[in-house]
């Protein structure tokens, strides 16, 4: 049961409408599935539109913001809860811990190492939380397209690519993070094990 969806996303609205419409929509749909918001904590950007959409729609938004970025980020004020920590590493430390499934919006390289330190967690087995991708726009269309090359050229286990939950729709990966079921395998290849005495 997911009680508590992890949303990573950007602190910039970004150039297209589309993003921001989608974080506003995902909150929407966040609030009325009776989940709750984990997220970074910032009342600006797409960060800012998911939280005012969760709470608007009666919906509970925890923000978890180290000390340094309280006055960079714009920290929310207005959250059911902001936790306030020391570090970006207890940040995502906390933001995991909290959270039963994560989605990332489009944001900067600050959203994609958050959710790759996640998807990371799912490979090697230390967590078997639910990891989606809301491609928006095409936004991530690039970067799914270099995920399947590192399958192609045997970097990532093809069971490893099914890791993610991979949507357009906001409403929809909602629905498939809840009935998604990770199959956990080990994360070095059998072929490489076989034949590492070759190099």
């Amino acid at each position: 049961m997911i009680k508590r969806i992890c949303v990573f996303c950007g602190s910039n609205p970004g150039n297209n409408p589309e993003y921001v419409r989608a974080a506003h929509a995902l909150g929407e749909r966040i609030a009325k599935s009776g989940a709750e918001l984990v997220y970074g904590g910032g009342n600006v950007g797409i960060m800012g539109e998911i939280a005012n959409a969760v709470l608007a729609g009666g919906g509970r938004a925890i923000g978890v913001i180290p000390k340094t970025l309280v006055d960079k980020e714009l920290a929310h004020r207005c959250l059911t809860e902001l936790r306030v920590v020391n570090t970006m590493h207890e940040r995502k430390a906390l933001m995991s811990e909290l959270s039963d499934a994560f989605i990332a919006l489009p944001g900067g390289i600050g959203t994609l190492e958050e959710f790759f330190e996640v998807l990371t967690w799912a490979q090697l087995g230390f967590q078997k939380k639910a990891c989606g991708l809301l491609n928006i726009a095409g936004y991530y269309d690039h970067l799914i397209a270099f995920i399947d090359k590192m399958v192609s050229e045997g970097f990532l286990n093809e069971s490893h690519r099914g890791l993610m939950v991979i949507e357009k729709d906001p409403a929809a990966i909602i629905e498939k993070l809840k009935s998604h079921k990770p199959v956990i395998t080990d994360k070095w290849l059998n072929e490489f094990n076989l034949n590492r005495n070759d190099y």
